[in-house]
């Protein structure tokens, strides 16, 4: 229960407001959890485990789809002022996002074997970029930049069997467009269209968990037809951003005119 003191400030009781701490507390925790994952998946990567891998880094999505309503429901800004929770979310979204398919992408085999060791620090390297940038993700709820969404490229090189060298220059291509600044949507944030963006994606995840649970003989159709999300998701990033970008030359063109 709360109530506002003389000096116009809110409190508190002693009781709710420890209860309000262990909730805060327990989410990080939650957070900190899919660190514990990225391991495992590294773990399963070291024994050859590449399915239980991608599994793995389905559960640290939906950890990291999970916290951020969770935290904000709990208001863990507001209850742990001496704790940087969106610092905690980054370091573990650049080992599962990031790290983890990576190295999957190298020990798989999935690069050619002659130059997938210059590669790989492309993406690490511009990615770490990226995260640390303040415009990394917008007051409007947009990525800047290709979102590092290497656990999806590692996914369809597997499961696609693409060519390795159309994986190389892929991989290469993705790294620089995480450096240039294109704003992304962000699913589940942005406003346009979010209902059928969130309903297109728990469409595609189902497909992508019957195409792990077929490994390591997935169905090439459902493989091509999972693409149409990713395709929908690229074609309303980029279609957004410039639309954002001539009505933004529109309203500078106005501006100096008048």
């Amino acid at each position: 229960m709360e109530w506002r003191r003389r000096d116009g400030t809110v409190g508190v009781k002693r009781g709710e407001h420890a209860w309000q701490r262990v909730m805060a507390w327990a989410v990080h925790l939650f957070t900190a959890s899919g660190a514990v994952v990225g391991v495992w998946c590294l773990v399963a990567i070291h024994r050859g485990d590449y399915r239980g891998a991608f599994f793995g880094m389905v559960l640290a999505v939906v950890i990291d789809a999970a916290d951020g309503p969770l935290a904000r429901l709990a208001r863990v800004k507001e209850v742990l002022l001496q704790f940087d929770g969106p610092k905690l979310d980054d370091i573990v979204d650049y080992l599962n996002y990031v790290v983890v398919p990576i190295v999957l992408i190298y020990e798989a085999d999935l690069l050619p074997a002659s130059v997938s060791i210059w590669i790989v620090p492309f993406p690490l390297l511009v990615s770490a970029y990226r995260f640390c940038h303040v415009s990394a993700k917008t007051p409007d709820h947009f990525f800047t930049g290709f979102p590092s969404y290497w656990n999806v490229l590692a996914f369809y090189y597997y499961v696609g069997r693409s060519p390795l060298w159309l994986n190389a220059v892929f991989t290469l291509f993705a790294a620089v467009m995480v450096l240039v600044p294109i704003k992304y949507i962000y699913p589940g944030r942005t406003r346009i269209l979010r209902s059928l963006t969130i309903g297109l994606c728990i469409m595609w995840t189902a497909a992508l968990l019957i195409l792990l649970w077929q490994l390591p003989d997935s169905s090439p159709s459902l493989v091509a037809w999972s693409l149409l999300y990713p395709i929908y998701y690229t074609v309303l990033s980029f279609g957004l951003h410039w639309r954002f970008r001539s009505e933004g030359g529109r309203t500078s063109s106005e501006a100096r005119s008048g």
